[in-house]
């Protein structure tokens, strides 16, 4: 495809596990892309990038701290997109407000700014999550179907000690009022749980959680509901979110909503010398508690990955970077 010759577009946050994919069909659709990461010197955080196909003639690196104000002017100017998908995430942290927190809100603010002094840029295109959407009192059942009118509660997201969703809730609510302050053209996407083939080297946060699912049979929520959605799918929604000029608002982007039981069943089946552990959730029900809308993600032209595709697909990938081995 070449939808994107001729077209410069900025992502920030290029090292990671989306935005490299993300990366990656920006160039092969013809795409002139000037990515940030933290650090130019990090051969992890580089040569993954520079190794993709079009990268020698269409990718332009620059440096880029998110809480550094005026970080992203370079990286932005002459853009006719931005995609804006640097934010922190770690395992633990000390001090949620300085290190989690502060770093999403400042950081989006920042991009924002300096993608307000640049004419040329027709839509900024913002990585939130389902973290921002459904952490609230509503109650989940069966019956229920999430879609983009939902909203997470900051006061509960405070009280029953989410930091990442908070972050993800203020980013997104400081996003939406300067935008529309100041005349940009927003769009969000929110996926669910990533799965998926890696391109970077490193292990990001939801690999792990997922390498420690199958080894050790460690439930990443309690509840054991995992909303799976394909790392190459949420990708191609940043870019159909860019290209289609009546995308609008937020994108919840959620294949299919299952317990891990049933995303084990499949790997059991496709690999048998797993052995997984069986210390997920018990009395998980074969229907999936709630569901989330894929109209909006539909509607953009979005075809969503299957689950077992998604599963096998990292299993590979995971065995390929001696991640995973059996």
């Amino acid at each position: 495809m070449s939808s994107g010759a001729g077209k410069v577009v900025c992502v920030t946050g290029a090292s990671g596990y989306i935005a490299s994919w993300l990366v990656k069909l920006l160039l092969d659709r013809g795409y002139t892309v000037k990515a940030t990461v933290r650090n130019l010197s990090d051969p992890r955080k580089v040569e993954h990038l520079m190794a993709l196909e079009g990268a020698p003639e269409r990718l332009y690196l620059f440096e880029a701290n998110l809480i550094e104000e005026g970080s992203f002017d370079s990286a932005v100017d002459g853009c006719d997109g931005v995609f804006h998908t640097a934010s922190p995430v770690f395992p633990s942290i000390d001090d949620p407000k300085a290190e989690l927190i502060e770093p999403a809100v400042k950081g989006t603010l920042n991009v924002l700014r300096s993608c307000s002094k640049v004419p040329s840029i027709k839509r900024v295109v913002v990585t939130s999550s389902m973290a921002s959407v459904m952490l609230n009192k509503n109650p989940l059942n069966p019956d229920v179907v999430i879609d983009e009118t939902w909203f997470s509660d900051p006061v509960f997201c405070d009280e029953t000690k989410q930091w990442y969703p908070l972050s993800k809730t203020l980013a997104e609510e400081a996003a939406r009022r300067f935008a529309d302050e100041n005349g940009i053209d927003l769009v969000t996407i929110h996926p669910g749980y990533v799965l998926g083939p890696l391109l970077q080297p490193t292990l990001n946060l939801t690999s792990e959680a997922f390498v420690n699912l199958i080894k050790e049979g460690n439930e990443i929520w309690p509840d054991g509901v995992y909303r799976y959605v394909d790392v190459r799918d949420v990708a191609h929604a940043h870019i159909l979110a860019f290209e289609n000029p009546s995308a609008s608002g937020r994108y919840c982007l959620v294949g299919s909503v299952a317990y891990s039981s049933e995303a084990l069943k499949i790997l059991n089946r496709l690999y048998p010398s797993l052995y997984l552990s069986a210390n997920t959730t018990e009395n998980q029900a074969a229907t999936p508690p709630y569901q989330v809308s894929k109209e909006r993600a539909k509607s953009l032209g979005l075809n969503f990955t299957p689950l077992e595709v998604s599963l096998k697909d990292t299993v590979e990938s995971l065995k390929d970077k001696n991640f995973l081995s059996f």
